[in-house]
C-alpha cells in the first residue's frame, strides 16, 4: 500500500468534524464520490456530504478492515457505525478508489447493501423485504 493511500484510510478512520478539515489534503478538487444513494463530483460537494453525516448521525465511525491495492487503486472493505434515534447501526461495505498522479482521490465508489443497510430497518418496508428476502433464499 503506497504511503497516500495510507494517509487517506487513517483519515478515514479519525474522521471529525475537525478532520475534516482536511478534505483538500485526500480529495482531489474534481473528485467525484458515488454511493447507492448519490453521485457527486468535486471536492466541495463531497465535503458537504461529510458534514451532513455528522449533522444527522450521532457517532459515525468508520473501521478500516480489508485493503486491496494494485497501482493507482485500492478496494477496501469497512464497517460504518453510528447512531440515528437513538438507535446503533452498522453498515458493511466496501469502496473503490482511485487515485490521482499526485496521490489524492480522483473517484470514490461505495459499494453496500442499501435494503440490508437501510430499507430493511424502515417499519412496514423493512418487513416486506426481509419476507421477500427469506423467499429468495
Amino acid at each position: 500500500m503506497n504511503s497516500h493511500l495510507a494517509r487517506h484510510l487513517d483519515w478515514f478512520a479519525s474522521l471529525s468534524p475537525l478532520t475534516l478539515e482536511d478534505i483538500d489534503a485526500v480529495y482531489a478538487e474534481s473528485a467525484t464520490f458515488r454511493d447507492p444513494f448519490q453521485a457527486l463530483h468535486g471536492r466541495a460537494a463531497i465535503k458537504a456530504l461529510y458534514v451532513r453525516m455528522f449533522q444527522r448521525l450521532q457517532a459515525p465511525r468508520f473501521v478500516i478492515g480489508t485493503v486491496v491495492a494494485q497501482g493507482d487503486q485500492a478496494f477496501v472493505s469497512w464497517d460504518f457505525s453510528f447512531v440515528l434515534g437513538g438507535r446503533a447501526q452498522q453498515i458493511h461495505g466496501g469502496t473503490l478508489l482511485t487515485l490521482a498522479a499526485d496521490g489524492r482521490i480522483a473517484a470514490h465508489r461505495d459499494y453496500w447493501d442499501a435494503a440490508e443497510g437501510v430499507y430493511e430497518k424502515l417499519p412496514l418496508i423493512g418487513a416486506l423485504l426481509r419476507v421477500i428476502k427469506r423467499r429468495m433464499a
